[in-house]
């Protein structure tokens, strides 16, 4: 663009009657253009010349926005108050005006000023009540990420109900409801029926919601298709196709991940990326997640031969720098995380994607063919709840040996234990406490005399919430004593002061259950029909106690009350675990590397010869109204002894009306 000539711009603008539409067209020139300050100084003249300009406020917000670009954040804020002041009744300004407070530190300024927005009563209109929208879903997520979550969940409440079409927002409000252990997850409103909510559930949050394996392929599958808007003009990176030929070199093998940090799943790869044998797989780390240099990150970057920071990247980019390293297979993560980059993959840039360790379950897409696990989280009969191919390896989660433990750990009476008594303990996150799993809780103290449950600290108003249901059930609520959070080395250690860990359901422990098992504590789980629900029973039994895995919701409740009357038998189980931590199958990092080596290997087989498995996804939308019919908060799924049946006579129904085709799954097509 040729230079704007100063005193002509200057002489335009300081005429009388200067249309604001012409000062905006000249400021969008000179932006883009590269002078973003002249941009600036045009809009300061015509301000102004223009001080009792109808549209000054738009001017002001303009402006604002430039004054951001060039780091004057205050100035900014300035003319968004000086346009507020003008007209109150202009949304836009409330959202940037918040924005710019946030960054600043100021969150309840901005909690306040997105409030004011928020509430300003206009006449309803499209546009007022999108700004309006916009306002709660950013006090939303502020609140949430300063850990008050009470007020975030009103915030979301307030914003469902003016849309209640926006299924994100529905996702983090139930999400928010389960961390804070508020039962029954699902409050219907008005406006959202129970259905709508548990459909606008993100699939993470679905996990630990319920243990019916077919919702959470179909909710996987509504995630992908509502998320992940990929045209067909953007997949300009797809070697889909590309053929694979490994003469003379390694297949390159590349893992994307946004939580190769400090981070649970960073701590069960950080060894993985330094056992990989070197002369058999080239490996590629992609880093999608929150800027980093902590220990762990520092120590996987220097472990792969090649890590690549795609967080400034867009997906094309990111997807292209991938189909430009000429990956083999492309390993996510994340699933459905957050932070994922799920988009990357819909642009197929490397010819076999893989679903392994960062979400434990099905992706529904139609374009991850495989998805690793183990003979026990998925057995051969469970694979119709799969849309990827499963294959496995001996225990489907790594594991990191040289985990950091301090090497003393604090007394019972320094963490508020009783020196005596048998003490039950579950660091899961309190999302996956559901009202079963507690009230299993709560008779299992009630059968164990002197015994306490140690929970992970939460907040004040959520450990309240939990010993007050304890009280409602019976149990004295001193006898629920929550561990305060510590810096991981710390918290390892003080393991050794727990008799029993109880694993929770449908969501079950996975990196907790392998701290608890390297820390020679035994883990008492049920193992489900889902994914999430079987994974710490696969850790339990590769430790070597596949007693405490058992089938039912009463036998969970009679062996830990078997063990907590019988503390002799614990103790051997802990003495059993010490002695076999360096040689069981959960710890075996040589081994699952090498497993998944040959897994690799065989992708590559099978891809060379054709055989790439297609997904399948046929009749999923039908599965999830189904799913979404079958639920309900009295029943837990995880006891339904006949979830097919279910299925089944709601696909006749629907067939009767209008014909499905057949799936592969549960469905013949109605064949007599």
């Amino acid at each position: 663009m040729a230079d704007v000539d100063t005193l002509d711009l200057l002489s335009k603008l300081t005429a009388e009657g200067c249309p604001l539409g012409e000062v905006i067209t000249v400021a969008a020139q000179l932006g883009a253009g590269g002078q973003p300050a002249l941009a600036d100084q045009a809009y300061k003249v015509w301000i102004k010349f223009n001080a009792e300009h109808p549209q000054l406020c738009v001017a002001l917000f303009n402006r604002s926005i430039l004054q951001s670009i060039l780091g004057d954040n205050a100035g900014a804020a300035a003319s968004l108050e000086q346009a507020i002041g003008l007209n109150a009744d202009f949304m836009p300004a409330y959202v940037n005006l918040g924005g710019l407070q946030e960054r600043a530190g100021l969150h309840e300024l901005a909690i306040a000023t997105w409030e004011t927005g928020a509430n300003r009563s206009v006449v309803p209109s499209g546009m007022g009540v999108s700004y309006a929208f916009t306002c709660l879903k950013q006090i939303a997520r502020l609140l949430g990420e300063i850990s008050q979550p009470a007020r975030a969940e009103l915030a979301l409440m307030r914003a469902a109900d003016l849309d209640p079409t926006a299924e994100e927002v529905i996702g983090q409000l139930v999400a928010t409801r389960l961390a804070q252990c508020k039962w029954p997850a699902l409050q219907p409103t008005e406006r959202l029926p129970r259905e709508a909510l548990l459909r606008g559930v993100n699939p993470l949050s679905t996990s630990a919601y319920t243990d019916d394996p077919l919702l959470l392929l179909s909710a996987g599958n509504h995630f992908i298709e509502r998320e992940v808007k990929v045209t067909p003009e953007q997949i300009r990176a797809d070697r889909r196709d590309a053929p694979i030929d490994v003469t003379g070199r390694r297949p390159r093998i590349g893992y994307i991940s946004s939580d190769l940090r400090d981070h649970a799943v960073g701590y069960l790869m950080a060894e993985l990326f330094e056992v990989h044998d070197k002369s058999k797989v080239e490996v590629f780390a992609y880093y999608c997640g929150p800027e980093s240099s902590d220990g762990l990150n520092t120590r996987i970057r220097a472990s792969v031969e090649h890590f690549t920071d795609i967080r400034p990247m867009s997906d094309e980019e990111a997807a292209q720098r991938i189909a430009d390293d000429q990956i083999d297979i492309l390993v996510d993560v994340n699933g459905h995380t957050r932070d994922a980059r799920t988009a990357v993959f819909a642009r197929r840039p490397a010819p076999i994607l893989v679903n392994w360790l960062g979400y434990p379950g099905t992706m529904g897409s139609d374009y991850h063919h495989y998805i690793v696990a183990d003979p026990w989280i998925i057995p051969p009969e469970m694979e119709l709840y799969y849309s990827e191919a499963v294959r496995r390896i001996p225990c489907y989660q790594p594991n990191d040996r040289r985990r950091k433990v301090n090497d003393t750990a604090p007394t019972r009476t320094e963490v508020g234990l009783p020196e005596d008594g048998f003490v039950f303990c579950c660091f899961n996150g309190t999302q996956k406490i559901t009202p079963f799993v507690f009230d299993r809780w709560m008779e299992i103290l009630k059968r164990t005399p002197d015994s306490v449950l140690w929970l992970l600290d939460n907040n004040p108003e959520t450990n309240g919430r939990l010993r007050d249901a304890a009280e409602a059930r019976g149990i004295d609520r001193t006898r629920l004593v929550f561990a305060q959070k510590l810096q991981n080395a710390f918290h390892l250690a003080r393991y050794r002061l727990a008799d029993l860990f109880l694993d929770t359901t449908p969501y079950g422990a996975h990196t907790t259950a392998s701290d608890a098992l390297w820390m020679a504590v035994p883990v008492l789980t049920w193992s489900g029909k889902s994914f999430a629900s079987r994974v710490c029973g696969s850790l339990v039994r590769s430790a070597g106690l596949p007693e405490l895995v058992v089938d039912s919701a009463q036998a969970y409740v009679d062996k830990a009350v078997e063990l907590g009357a019988n503390p002799e038998k614990a103790r051997a189980m802990r003495a059993q675990l010490a002695e076999t931590r360096d040689t069981c199958v959960l710890f075996d990092m040589n081994l699952l590397a090498g497993k998944l080596e040959e897994l690799y290997g065989e992708m590559i087989a099978e891809y060379q010869a054709g055989q790439r498995p297609q997904p399948n996804l046929t009749n999923l939308k039908t599965y999830l109204d189904i799913g979404l019919a079958l639920d309900r908060d009295d029943r837990e799924m995880q006891s339904e002894t006949d979830l097919h049946a279910l299925y089944r006579a709601g696909l006749a129904r629907r067939h009767s009306v209008k014909a499905i085709p057949a799936d592969g799954r549960l469905w013949d097509g109605g064949a007599a």
